[in-house]
């Protein structure tokens, strides 16, 4: 990604345009809140004004009878005062809607016959507009006269008035705002970026922490309690971490088995080989025992290798899964009855207990090595005389197969343990018990595959029970 973007992209670019915007957007809303409500209180000021000085003139237009004999010297030159105070135009128009009086001396003499003069006159009120666009303000004012105590409109003044200086504050108005407006949004976005680093400042933390760890110089977990985010934020990491740092340690663990396992095999040949090798004149049966010791070792290390290859096949994701609709009272029939000669050598009853008829999808060769193994366990770590039983049962969406033997059973402190590759319950019998210690990692893995669950319960001395559950249908 180009740089550029990459800051657009950023939290604090994006932080400091929220506060710009917060901090503008109602600014502009206040300075036209302003402006405007300036400009309406200078209109309805000067119209107030003009209406003042209208209706006194009113009064002395009737009293002059103005109306009748417009040569009134007094009355002209107010007129013509007022028309050049408020930088307008003055008609007055009679009851034939005639102007008798244009102070621009345009109209004098024409007709003026529209809605705002015929209401004016019908109604006796007056009206008002004001047009800011051309920038005035037109009135018109009734001229009212009272005969025998009844009100009667004689006549109607129009007058139009400038608002040019009005609209010239406004311009002076909005150029000041628009200034003071760039100066706040100059120092907004200078508070705006500062506060953002601010408030970044402990995700640079936990970023630091974080390259620190990547790069090496930092193994213990980060904690950046600054805000909740960011302590949230390394607590998930913390978890990862700690997650990775088993991972890491479990693959060491399980390295070291596999070179210890492997190896082991190989000294126990050269062992013999060498022994067979500085002796002369070995006699046969002595070459024959060796031989087979060598042959039973090659057979151990081919196992291990088989079991490994297994386990990876059965720990990648994507691994071949054949699902097939298998009758699993059958499956297991079949698995006890190719595991009785084994049993039959330490004179071990196998008993199989099916409570209902049950068919479901499974990948039949894994779980037939799965439920295998833990029969065979059952066998291997039990007493002569003793008895390893199937249980199969089901419900509406799962079957649970459960393996309980009356064998030796396994330590406390060693069942959180029992599924971990080469792990081995009884050290000092390792080598009189025939096995990997890979077995029970190969079984959890085809029951986590199934998207099944594995679950055990032991005591020492009295027996091991493996309860196993697995959807009825294949959830791929």
């Amino acid at each position: 990604m180009k740089p550029k973007f990459k800051f657009i992209k950023s939290l604090r670019f994006r932080i400091t345009v929220i506060l710009v915007i917060i901090g503008i957007v109602p600014s502009v809303f206040v300075e036209k809140g302003i402006v405007s409500s300036y400009e309406d209180r200078a209109v309805s000021l000067r119209m107030f004004n003009v209406k003042n000085q209208c209706d006194i003139l009113s009064n002395q237009l009737v009293q002059e009878q103005y109306l009748q004999d417009t040569s009134s010297v007094a009355i002209n030159s107010e007129l013509d005062m007022l028309t050049n105070v408020y930088s307008g135009r003055i008609l007055i128009v009679n009851q034939d809607f005639q102007v008798i009086k244009d102070t621009y001396d345009l109209d004098r003499g024409k007709y003026v016959i529209t809605q705002e003069v015929l209401q004016c006159f019908s109604d006796g009120k007056e009206t008002s507009h004001y047009d800011a666009r051309n920038r005035y303000i037109e009135m018109l004012i009734p001229i009212s006269t009272t005969l025998e105590e009844n009100r009667s409109v004689a006549g109607v003044l129009m007058i139009s008035v400038s608002t040019e200086e009005i609209a010239a504050s406004v311009d002076v108005l909005e150029q000041k705002g628009m200034l003071l407006l760039l100066i706040i949004g100059v120092l907004v976005l200078a508070l705006g970026y500062i506060l953002s680093g601010i408030l970044m400042k402990p995700f640079a933390k936990v970023t630091r922490a974080i390259e620190d760890i990547t790069d090496g110089f930092q193994d213990d977990q980060i904690s950046v309690p600054d805000y909740t985010e960011t302590e949230l934020i390394t607590d998930a990491f913390n978890k990862m971490l700690g997650r990775v740092k088993s991972l890491d340690k479990s693959r060491q663990e399980f390295v070291s088995n596999v070179s210890h396992e492997l190896k082991t095999p190989l000294a126990s040949m050269k062992v013999l080989a060498d022994s067979l090798v500085g002796q002369e004149n070995v006699p046969i049966e002595l070459y024959q025992e060796f031989m087979q010791d060598i042959t039973d070792e090659i057979d151990r290390e081919n196992k291990i290798i088989t079991d490994l290859l297994t386990l990876v096949r059965l720990d990648k994701k994507a691994a071949n899964v054949t699902i097939e609709t298998v009758n699993i009272n059958e499956l297991l029939e079949l698995i006890l009855k190719r595991l009785k000669p084994i049993a039959a050598k330490k004179n071990i009853e196998l008993i199989l207990e099916s409570f209902r008829p049950v068919t479901a999808e499974i990948d039949e060769t894994k779980l037939t090595l799965a439920i295998s193994n833990l029969v065979e366990n059952g066998i291997k770590y039990n007493h002569e005389n003793g008895w390893v039983r199937v249980s199969l049962n089901a419900d509406h969406k799962y079957f649970y197969v459960t393996v309980a033997d009356s064998g030796m059973g396994i330590p406390e402190d060693s069942i959180d343990h029992i599924f971990e590759r080469f792990y081995r319950v009884d050290k000092s019998h390792s080598s009189e018990i025939d096995g990997t210690g890979l077995g029970l990692a190969i079984t959890r893995s085809a029951i986590l595959m199934h998207r099944g669950a594995i679950r055990v319960r032991s005591k020492e001395n009295e027996g091991t029970t493996f309860s196993v559950r697995i959807p009825l249908t294949y959830i791929g």
